[in-house]
């Protein structure tokens, strides 16, 4: 994903916002270069670097494309309108108290 000379502020889409987002995308199956909306990608935020990826379908071959997202790519795609999962990690065991 090209980051382009735009400065998008994370938070919430701005609706007074007239014009659409449009994001510069690769698929690493056919190597294809094209451009996508927002309502295309989706973002899942995780606990760490390695479980915060966005993901899409490549317009030209239809793979699922997964690629990691760092803290710059998830602040243009939330401040650009991707629709964003947050996932949970579960805690296991633990140091919970037992009756």
């Amino acid at each position: 994903m090209s980051e382009g000379t735009h400065t998008v502020t994370a938070g919430p889409p701005d609706p007074a916002r007239t014009e659409a987002v449009i994001f510069k995308a690769g698929c690493p199956e056919c190597r294809g270069r094209f451009e996508l909306a927002a309502d295309a990608l989706r973002l899942a935020i995780g606990a760490t670097h390695r479980t915060t990826f966005y993901s899409f379908t490549c317009p030209r071959c239809q793979a699922a494309v997964r690629k990691p997202a760092g803290e710059r790519i998830v602040e243009l795609l939330t401040g650009g309108g991707v629709s964003t999962l947050r996932l949970h990690s579960t805690v296991r065991g633990g140091s919970a108290a037992r009756a």
